[in-house]
Protein backbone atom coordinates (compact mmCIF):
# COMPACT_ATOMS: atom_id res chain seq x y z
CA UNK A 1 0.00 0.00 0.00
CA UNK A 2 1.17 3.75 -0.42
CA UNK A 3 3.00 5.46 1.96
CA UNK A 4 0.04 7.84 3.61
CA UNK A 5 0.73 11.49 2.00
CA UNK A 6 3.20 10.26 -0.48
CA UNK A 7 2.89 11.41 -3.97
CA UNK A 8 1.46 7.73 -4.69
CA UNK A 9 -1.38 8.00 -1.87
CA UNK A 10 -2.41 11.72 -2.74
CA UNK A 11 -2.64 10.67 -6.50
CA UNK A 12 -5.18 7.90 -5.47
CA UNK A 13 -7.05 10.31 -3.47
CA UNK A 14 -7.49 13.60 -5.72
CA UNK A 15 -6.54 12.38 -9.53
CA UNK A 16 -8.77 11.04 -11.88
CA UNK A 17 -6.49 9.04 -15.00
CA UNK A 18 -7.14 8.94 -18.65
CA UNK A 19 -7.37 5.11 -20.27
CA UNK A 20 -7.05 3.85 -16.78
CA UNK A 21 -9.20 1.50 -14.45
CA UNK A 22 -10.13 4.22 -12.21
CA UNK A 23 -11.55 1.47 -9.16
CA UNK A 24 -7.85 -0.98 -10.21
CA UNK A 25 -5.94 2.21 -9.47
CA UNK A 26 -7.48 2.93 -6.05
CA UNK A 27 -5.51 -0.58 -4.95
CA UNK A 28 -2.99 -0.57 -7.65
CA UNK A 29 -1.90 3.35 -7.42
CA UNK A 30 0.36 4.76 -9.94
CA UNK A 31 3.73 4.46 -10.93
CA UNK A 32 5.45 8.29 -10.46
CA UNK A 33 7.70 9.15 -12.80
CA UNK A 34 10.08 12.27 -11.25
CA UNK A 35 12.61 12.81 -13.86
CA UNK A 36 13.78 12.15 -17.68
CA UNK A 37 17.37 11.76 -19.58
CA UNK A 38 17.50 10.90 -23.29
CA UNK A 39 15.46 7.97 -23.84
CA UNK A 40 15.39 7.18 -20.20
CA UNK A 41 12.74 8.26 -17.02
CA UNK A 42 13.37 7.78 -13.41
CA UNK A 43 10.62 6.79 -11.28
CA UNK A 44 10.65 8.02 -7.39
CA UNK A 45 12.65 5.71 -6.17
CA UNK A 46 15.22 6.20 -8.76
CA UNK A 47 14.65 3.43 -10.62
CA UNK A 48 15.89 4.06 -14.74
CA UNK A 49 13.53 2.57 -17.57
CA UNK A 50 14.40 2.65 -21.29
CA UNK A 51 10.80 4.66 -22.58
CA UNK A 52 10.21 2.68 -25.35
CA UNK A 53 7.01 4.28 -26.63
CA UNK A 54 8.65 7.65 -26.31
CA UNK A 55 5.34 8.18 -23.68
CA UNK A 56 2.91 7.98 -25.90
CA UNK A 57 4.27 7.83 -29.41
CA UNK A 58 5.03 11.48 -28.67
CA UNK A 59 8.77 12.31 -26.97
CA UNK A 60 10.79 11.97 -30.60
CA UNK A 61 13.29 14.39 -28.54
CA UNK A 62 13.75 11.97 -25.41
CA UNK A 63 13.03 13.63 -22.20
CA UNK A 64 15.88 16.09 -21.51
CA UNK A 65 16.06 18.24 -24.51
CA UNK A 66 18.00 21.42 -23.29
CA UNK A 67 17.21 23.55 -26.35
CA UNK A 68 13.66 23.18 -26.35
CA UNK A 69 14.09 24.05 -23.05
CA UNK A 70 15.98 27.19 -23.57
CA UNK A 71 13.52 28.27 -26.23
CA UNK A 72 10.49 27.80 -24.23
CA UNK A 73 12.38 30.05 -21.28
CA UNK A 74 12.96 32.72 -23.31
CA UNK A 75 9.48 32.78 -25.21
CA UNK A 76 8.28 32.67 -21.69
CA UNK A 77 9.99 35.77 -20.58
CA UNK A 78 9.05 38.05 -23.74
CA UNK A 79 5.67 36.91 -24.06
CA UNK A 80 3.93 33.78 -22.19
CA UNK A 81 0.66 34.19 -23.79
CA UNK A 82 -1.42 35.75 -26.42
CA UNK A 83 -4.32 34.76 -28.52
CA UNK A 84 -5.30 33.78 -31.82
CA UNK A 85 -8.95 35.56 -32.31
CA UNK A 86 -10.26 37.88 -34.72
CA UNK A 87 -7.35 39.42 -36.16
CA UNK A 88 -4.28 38.83 -33.69
CA UNK A 89 -1.49 37.14 -33.79
CA UNK A 90 2.48 36.58 -32.77
CA UNK A 91 5.69 35.63 -34.20
CA UNK A 92 6.16 32.05 -32.95
CA UNK A 93 2.83 31.31 -34.33
CA UNK A 94 3.60 32.79 -37.61
CA UNK A 95 7.01 31.19 -37.78
CA UNK A 96 5.72 27.97 -37.07
CA UNK A 97 2.94 28.18 -39.48
CA UNK A 98 5.32 28.85 -42.54
CA UNK A 99 7.53 26.35 -41.40
CA UNK A 100 5.01 23.68 -41.56
CA UNK A 101 3.40 24.96 -45.01
CA UNK A 102 7.22 24.38 -46.52
CA UNK A 103 7.80 20.89 -44.92
CA UNK A 104 4.16 19.87 -45.73
CA UNK A 105 4.60 16.68 -48.27
CA UNK A 106 2.19 18.41 -50.87
CA UNK A 107 0.86 21.20 -51.18
CA UNK A 108 -1.12 23.03 -48.85
CA UNK A 109 -2.23 26.42 -48.11
CA UNK A 110 -3.28 26.93 -44.60
CA UNK A 111 -2.10 25.63 -40.65
CA UNK A 112 -5.19 26.49 -38.03
CA UNK A 113 -3.44 24.96 -34.72
CA UNK A 114 -5.16 23.35 -31.84
CA UNK A 115 -4.06 21.53 -28.43
CA UNK A 116 -4.04 18.18 -28.80
CA UNK A 117 -4.29 15.31 -31.94
CA UNK A 118 -8.02 15.02 -30.58
CA UNK A 119 -8.89 18.34 -30.93
CA UNK A 120 -7.35 18.77 -34.61
CA UNK A 121 -9.70 15.83 -35.18
CA UNK A 122 -12.87 17.43 -34.29
CA UNK A 123 -11.40 21.04 -36.00
CA UNK A 124 -10.85 18.66 -38.92
CA UNK A 125 -14.60 17.57 -38.66
CA UNK A 126 -16.32 20.88 -38.17
CA UNK A 127 -14.11 22.31 -40.78
CA UNK A 128 -15.34 19.58 -43.42
CA UNK A 129 -19.11 20.41 -42.16
CA UNK A 130 -18.55 24.16 -42.76
CA UNK A 131 -17.12 23.23 -46.51
CA UNK A 132 -19.95 21.12 -47.20
CA UNK A 133 -22.41 24.09 -46.52
CA UNK A 134 -20.35 26.04 -47.96
CA UNK A 135 -20.42 24.54 -51.07
CA UNK A 136 -24.42 24.23 -51.21
CA UNK A 137 -24.16 20.46 -50.12
CA UNK A 138 -25.28 20.29 -46.56
CA UNK A 139 -25.84 16.55 -47.06
CA UNK A 140 -22.40 15.66 -47.70
CA UNK A 141 -21.36 15.27 -44.09
CA UNK A 142 -20.68 11.10 -43.01
CA UNK A 143 -17.26 10.54 -42.55
CA UNK A 144 -15.64 6.99 -43.20
CA UNK A 145 -13.32 5.71 -40.72
CA UNK A 146 -11.25 2.36 -40.01
CA UNK A 147 -11.62 -0.46 -37.76
CA UNK A 148 -9.29 -0.12 -35.28
CA UNK A 149 -8.17 3.19 -35.88
CA UNK A 150 -7.52 5.85 -33.35
CA UNK A 151 -8.36 9.75 -33.67
CA UNK A 152 -8.68 11.03 -30.12
CA UNK A 153 -10.89 10.74 -27.46
CA UNK A 154 -13.34 13.72 -27.54
CA UNK A 155 -16.63 13.61 -28.26
CA UNK A 156 -15.96 13.92 -31.83
CA UNK A 157 -12.94 12.12 -32.80
CA UNK A 158 -13.69 9.48 -30.52
CA UNK A 159 -16.54 8.39 -32.77
CA UNK A 160 -14.31 8.34 -35.96
CA UNK A 161 -11.87 5.76 -33.54
CA UNK A 162 -13.02 2.67 -33.91
CA UNK A 163 -11.86 0.71 -31.02
CA UNK A 164 -15.15 -0.14 -28.91
CA UNK A 165 -13.60 0.14 -25.26
CA UNK A 166 -13.42 4.13 -25.92
CA UNK A 167 -16.98 3.81 -27.00
CA UNK A 168 -18.63 1.81 -24.27
CA UNK A 169 -20.52 3.96 -21.33
CA UNK A 170 -20.58 6.89 -23.08
CA UNK A 171 -23.34 6.48 -25.38
CA UNK A 172 -21.09 6.44 -28.96
CA UNK A 173 -20.81 6.61 -31.94
CA UNK A 174 -22.72 9.48 -33.41
CA UNK A 175 -24.56 8.70 -36.63
CA UNK A 176 -22.56 9.56 -39.92
CA UNK A 177 -19.59 7.56 -39.21
CA UNK A 178 -18.85 4.97 -41.35
CA UNK A 179 -16.83 1.75 -40.89
CA UNK A 180 -14.35 -0.18 -43.48
CA UNK A 181 -11.82 -3.07 -42.03
CA UNK A 182 -8.47 -2.24 -40.82
CA UNK A 183 -5.48 -2.78 -43.42
CA UNK A 184 -4.18 -5.90 -41.27
CA UNK A 185 -3.03 -8.69 -43.58
CA UNK A 186 -1.88 -10.82 -40.68
CA UNK A 187 -5.34 -11.00 -39.13
CA UNK A 188 -7.97 -9.84 -42.03
CA UNK A 189 -6.27 -11.20 -45.15
CA UNK A 190 -7.81 -14.36 -46.78
CA UNK A 191 -6.47 -17.67 -47.01
CA UNK A 192 -3.39 -17.47 -49.40
CA UNK A 193 -4.45 -13.52 -49.97
CA UNK A 194 -1.10 -11.57 -50.94
CA UNK A 195 -0.98 -7.71 -49.49
CA UNK A 196 -1.32 -6.46 -52.81
CA UNK A 197 -4.93 -8.24 -53.35
CA UNK A 198 -6.02 -7.71 -49.69
CA UNK A 199 -5.42 -4.18 -50.84
CA UNK A 200 -7.64 -4.28 -53.86
CA UNK A 201 -9.84 -6.15 -51.84
CA UNK A 202 -10.14 -3.20 -49.49
CA UNK A 203 -10.56 -0.93 -52.20
CA UNK A 204 -13.31 -2.27 -53.77
CA UNK A 205 -15.01 -2.56 -50.11
CA UNK A 206 -15.12 1.36 -49.46
CA UNK A 207 -16.16 1.53 -53.13
CA UNK A 208 -19.22 -0.60 -52.51
CA UNK A 209 -20.31 1.41 -49.52
CA UNK A 210 -19.60 4.41 -50.93
CA UNK A 211 -22.13 3.33 -53.77
CA UNK A 212 -24.69 1.83 -50.68
CA UNK A 213 -24.41 5.45 -48.66
CA UNK A 214 -24.94 7.57 -52.02
CA UNK A 215 -21.25 9.60 -52.15
CA UNK A 216 -22.89 12.75 -52.77
CA UNK A 217 -23.52 11.82 -48.38
CA UNK A 218 -19.90 11.39 -48.05
CA UNK A 219 -17.32 14.14 -47.24
CA UNK A 220 -14.07 12.26 -46.29
CA UNK A 221 -12.05 9.31 -45.21
CA UNK A 222 -9.56 9.69 -42.45
CA UNK A 223 -6.96 6.96 -41.83
CA UNK A 224 -3.37 6.86 -40.00
CA UNK A 225 -0.62 6.46 -42.06
CA UNK A 226 0.17 3.31 -39.93
CA UNK A 227 -2.40 2.75 -37.57
CA UNK A 228 -1.06 3.30 -33.91
CA UNK A 229 -2.89 2.63 -31.02
CA UNK A 230 -4.66 -0.30 -33.05
CA UNK A 231 -1.86 -2.27 -33.05
CA UNK A 232 1.27 -1.11 -35.21
CA UNK A 233 -0.73 -1.73 -38.27
CA UNK A 234 1.36 -1.42 -41.41
CA UNK A 235 -1.21 -1.02 -44.51
CA UNK A 236 0.55 -3.34 -48.17
CA UNK A 237 2.38 -0.53 -49.51
CA UNK A 238 -0.25 -0.50 -52.26
CA UNK A 239 -3.07 -0.19 -50.16
CA UNK A 240 -3.33 4.10 -49.96
CA UNK A 241 -2.84 4.54 -53.33
CA UNK A 242 -5.40 2.19 -54.53
CA UNK A 243 -7.82 3.71 -51.54
CA UNK A 244 -7.13 7.01 -53.22
CA UNK A 245 -8.35 5.91 -56.22
CA UNK A 246 -11.54 5.57 -55.26
CA UNK A 247 -12.02 9.03 -52.78
CA UNK A 248 -10.95 10.99 -55.87
CA UNK A 249 -13.65 8.98 -58.51
CA UNK A 250 -16.18 10.10 -56.09
CA UNK A 251 -15.16 13.64 -54.59
CA UNK A 252 -14.22 12.18 -51.22
CA UNK A 253 -11.76 14.42 -49.28
CA UNK A 254 -8.29 12.13 -47.74
CA UNK A 255 -7.64 12.73 -43.87
CA UNK A 256 -4.31 11.94 -43.31
CA UNK A 257 -4.09 11.67 -39.48
CA UNK A 258 -0.56 12.22 -39.26
CA UNK A 259 -0.27 12.34 -35.30
CA UNK A 260 1.85 9.96 -34.74
CA UNK A 261 3.84 8.92 -37.58
CA UNK A 262 4.29 12.61 -38.12
CA UNK A 263 8.14 14.71 -38.06
CA UNK A 264 10.57 10.98 -38.26
CA UNK A 265 8.61 8.22 -36.78
CA UNK A 266 7.88 5.79 -39.79
CA UNK A 267 11.36 6.87 -41.48
CA UNK A 268 10.47 9.87 -43.69
CA UNK A 269 9.58 13.21 -42.61
CA UNK A 270 5.57 12.02 -42.70
CA UNK A 271 3.86 8.74 -42.90
CA UNK A 272 2.08 10.36 -46.02
CA UNK A 273 5.46 10.30 -47.84
CA UNK A 274 6.59 6.72 -46.37
CA UNK A 275 2.85 4.98 -47.45
CA UNK A 276 2.05 7.18 -50.79
CA UNK A 277 -0.80 9.22 -49.45
CA UNK A 278 -1.76 13.01 -51.21
CA UNK A 279 -3.89 14.46 -48.54
CA UNK A 280 -6.18 17.30 -48.50
CA UNK A 281 -5.97 17.58 -45.16
CA UNK A 282 -3.31 16.60 -42.37
CA UNK A 283 -3.59 16.60 -38.35
CA UNK A 284 -0.48 17.24 -36.43
CA UNK A 285 1.04 16.43 -32.78
CA UNK A 286 2.89 14.65 -30.42
CA UNK A 287 6.42 15.27 -32.27
CA UNK A 288 5.06 17.95 -33.17
CA UNK A 289 6.48 19.64 -30.08
CA UNK A 290 8.01 16.37 -28.69
CA UNK A 291 5.33 17.04 -26.30
CA UNK A 292 7.00 18.98 -24.16
CA UNK A 293 4.06 21.56 -24.74
CA UNK A 294 0.73 20.96 -25.88
CA UNK A 295 0.15 21.74 -29.54
CA UNK A 296 -1.18 20.37 -32.24
CA UNK A 297 -2.25 21.45 -35.71
CA UNK A 298 -4.18 21.29 -39.23
CA UNK A 299 -2.92 21.81 -42.04
CA UNK A 300 -5.28 21.78 -45.18
CA UNK A 301 -4.89 22.04 -48.65
CA UNK A 302 -6.62 25.30 -51.07
CA UNK A 303 -9.19 22.88 -52.68
CA UNK A 304 -10.32 22.44 -48.84
CA UNK A 305 -9.78 25.70 -47.35
CA UNK A 306 -10.92 28.33 -49.74
CA UNK A 307 -14.85 27.55 -50.08
CA UNK A 308 -14.19 27.53 -45.80
CA UNK A 309 -12.73 31.40 -46.52
CA UNK A 310 -15.39 32.13 -48.90
CA UNK A 311 -18.20 31.09 -46.19
CA UNK A 312 -16.58 33.18 -43.69
CA UNK A 313 -16.46 36.45 -45.41
CA UNK A 314 -20.60 35.30 -46.57
CA UNK A 315 -21.39 34.57 -42.64
CA UNK A 316 -18.55 37.16 -41.05
CA UNK A 317 -16.58 34.53 -38.94
CA UNK A 318 -15.19 31.46 -39.11
CA UNK A 319 -16.76 30.52 -35.52
CA UNK A 320 -14.23 27.94 -33.97
CA UNK A 321 -11.22 28.03 -32.09
CA UNK A 322 -9.50 27.12 -28.49
CA UNK A 323 -8.19 29.84 -26.10
CA UNK A 324 -4.71 28.50 -26.39
CA UNK A 325 -4.79 28.02 -30.23
CA UNK A 326 -1.43 28.79 -31.58
CA UNK A 327 0.06 29.02 -28.08
CA UNK A 328 3.09 30.99 -28.12
CA UNK A 329 5.34 29.51 -25.97
CA UNK A 330 4.12 26.01 -27.60
CA UNK A 331 4.44 27.55 -30.55
CA UNK A 332 8.07 28.38 -29.76
CA UNK A 333 8.59 24.84 -28.67
CA UNK A 334 7.43 23.18 -31.96
CA UNK A 335 9.71 26.02 -33.79
CA UNK A 336 13.09 24.49 -32.09
CA UNK A 337 11.74 21.00 -32.19
CA UNK A 338 11.33 20.94 -35.87
CA UNK A 339 15.01 22.69 -35.80
CA UNK A 340 16.42 20.05 -33.57
CA UNK A 341 14.94 17.07 -36.27
CA UNK A 342 16.23 18.58 -39.33
CA UNK A 343 19.87 19.94 -37.83
CA UNK A 344 20.39 16.70 -35.94
CA UNK A 345 19.10 14.11 -39.02
CA UNK A 346 16.93 12.89 -36.58
CA UNK A 347 14.37 11.50 -39.09
CA UNK A 348 17.70 9.71 -40.78
CA UNK A 349 18.40 8.35 -37.33
CA UNK A 350 15.23 7.26 -37.19
CA UNK A 351 15.22 5.29 -40.41
CA UNK A 352 18.87 3.57 -39.64
CA UNK A 353 17.94 2.62 -35.82
CA UNK A 354 14.25 1.41 -36.73
CA UNK A 355 15.96 -0.56 -39.16
CA UNK A 356 18.20 -2.28 -36.57
CA UNK A 357 15.32 -2.77 -34.08
CA UNK A 358 12.83 -3.95 -36.80
CA UNK A 359 15.62 -6.50 -37.81
CA UNK A 360 16.12 -7.64 -34.28
CA UNK A 361 12.79 -8.03 -33.53
CA UNK A 362 12.52 -10.19 -36.77
CA UNK A 363 14.59 -12.76 -35.44
CA UNK A 364 12.31 -13.42 -32.63
CA UNK A 365 9.72 -14.72 -34.91
CA UNK A 366 10.17 -18.51 -34.30
CA UNK A 367 9.67 -17.65 -30.45
CA UNK A 368 6.85 -19.35 -28.85
CA UNK A 369 5.25 -16.96 -28.07
CA UNK A 370 5.44 -14.49 -31.34
CA UNK A 371 2.77 -14.65 -33.80
CA UNK A 372 3.67 -12.01 -36.29
CA UNK A 373 6.17 -8.85 -36.45
CA UNK A 374 5.44 -5.60 -38.39
CA UNK A 375 6.53 -2.71 -38.47
CA UNK A 376 8.03 0.95 -40.54
CA UNK A 377 10.58 3.34 -39.77
CA UNK A 378 11.02 3.42 -36.23
CA UNK A 379 7.58 1.81 -35.06
CA UNK A 380 6.94 -1.72 -34.62
CA UNK A 381 5.13 -4.32 -32.76
CA UNK A 382 5.35 -7.64 -31.78
CA UNK A 383 1.53 -9.65 -31.63
CA UNK A 384 1.68 -12.62 -29.11
CA UNK A 385 -0.17 -15.73 -29.62
CA UNK A 386 0.08 -19.41 -27.76
CA UNK A 387 -1.26 -21.22 -30.91
CA UNK A 388 0.70 -19.72 -34.35
CA UNK A 389 -1.41 -21.61 -36.20
CA UNK A 390 -4.94 -20.29 -34.90
CA UNK A 391 -3.21 -16.93 -34.13
CA UNK A 392 -4.77 -17.05 -30.33
CA UNK A 393 -3.02 -16.03 -27.35
CA UNK A 394 -5.10 -16.92 -23.97
CA UNK A 395 -8.28 -18.79 -24.64
CA UNK A 396 -10.72 -16.21 -22.97
CA UNK A 397 -8.81 -13.88 -21.60
CA UNK A 398 -7.58 -11.33 -24.85
CA UNK A 399 -5.13 -8.79 -23.18
CA UNK A 400 -4.21 -11.28 -20.76
CA UNK A 401 -0.72 -12.47 -22.45
CA UNK A 402 -0.16 -8.92 -23.77
CA UNK A 403 -0.32 -7.81 -19.66
CA UNK A 404 1.90 -10.94 -19.02
CA UNK A 405 4.70 -9.64 -20.87
CA UNK A 406 4.58 -5.96 -20.61
CA UNK A 407 4.43 -6.05 -16.31
CA UNK A 408 7.71 -8.32 -16.84
CA UNK A 409 9.22 -5.90 -19.12
CA UNK A 410 8.35 -3.09 -16.38
CA UNK A 411 10.01 -5.15 -14.10
CA UNK A 412 13.19 -5.61 -16.04
CA UNK A 413 13.31 -1.82 -16.72
CA UNK A 414 11.14 -1.02 -19.98
CA UNK A 415 8.27 0.87 -20.19
CA UNK A 416 5.98 0.53 -23.28
CA UNK A 417 2.02 -0.39 -24.23
CA UNK A 418 0.29 -3.57 -24.96
CA UNK A 419 -2.93 -2.99 -27.16
CA UNK A 420 -4.90 -6.24 -26.10
CA UNK A 421 -2.31 -8.67 -27.39
CA UNK A 422 0.09 -6.83 -29.27
CA UNK A 423 3.28 -4.70 -27.77
CA UNK A 424 4.14 -1.87 -29.17
CA UNK A 425 7.44 -0.37 -29.97
CA UNK A 426 8.04 3.87 -30.59
CA UNK A 427 11.18 4.93 -28.96
CA UNK A 428 12.68 8.48 -29.13
CA UNK A 429 14.05 9.22 -32.31
CA UNK A 430 17.31 10.47 -30.69
CA UNK A 431 17.80 6.12 -29.71
CA UNK A 432 20.93 4.91 -30.57
CA UNK A 433 22.17 1.46 -31.86
CA UNK A 434 23.57 0.42 -28.46
CA UNK A 435 20.65 1.47 -27.40
CA UNK A 436 18.27 -0.35 -29.49
CA UNK A 437 19.99 -3.46 -28.64
CA UNK A 438 19.74 -3.30 -24.99
CA UNK A 439 16.06 -2.86 -25.51
CA UNK A 440 16.15 -6.15 -27.80
CA UNK A 441 17.52 -7.90 -25.37
CA UNK A 442 15.19 -6.76 -22.54
CA UNK A 443 12.16 -7.51 -24.50
CA UNK A 444 13.81 -11.00 -25.82
CA UNK A 445 14.33 -12.00 -22.05
CA UNK A 446 10.65 -10.92 -21.18
CA UNK A 447 9.55 -13.20 -23.74
CA UNK A 448 11.48 -16.14 -22.58
CA UNK A 449 10.49 -15.58 -18.47
CA UNK A 450 6.43 -15.37 -19.67
CA UNK A 451 7.22 -18.51 -21.91
CA UNK A 452 8.97 -20.13 -19.24
CA UNK A 453 6.02 -19.10 -16.35
CA UNK A 454 3.66 -20.19 -18.62
CA UNK A 455 4.94 -23.25 -19.50
CA UNK A 456 5.19 -24.27 -15.61
CA UNK A 457 1.91 -23.17 -14.91
CA UNK A 458 0.36 -25.61 -17.92
CA UNK A 459 2.45 -28.62 -17.04
CA UNK A 460 0.32 -31.47 -16.25
CA UNK A 461 0.36 -32.19 -12.18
Amino acid sequence: MPIPNSVEARDIAFHLHPATNAKKHLEAGPLVIERGEGIHVFDASGRKYIEALAGLWCAGLGFSDDRVADAVYKQMKTLPYYHTFAHRSHGPVVDLAEKLIAMAPVPMSKVFFTNSGSEAVDTVMKLVWYRSNAMGQPEKKKFIARERAFHGLTAAASCLTGLPGNHRGFDLVFDGVLRVTAPDHYRNALPGESESAFATRLAEELEALILAEGPETIAAFIGEPVMGGGGVIVPPMDYWPKMQAVLRKYDILTIADEVICGFGRTGTMFGSTTLGIEPDIMTLSKQLSSAYLPISAVMVNEKTVAPIIEQSGDLGILGHGFTASGHPVAAAAAVEVLRIIEEDKLVENAARSGAHLRAGLAKLADHPLVGNVRGVGLIAAVELVLDKETKTAIPGQPGALGVLVNTRLQELGVLTRAMVDTVGFSPPLIITIAEVDALLELFTQALDDVAASLAATLEPA
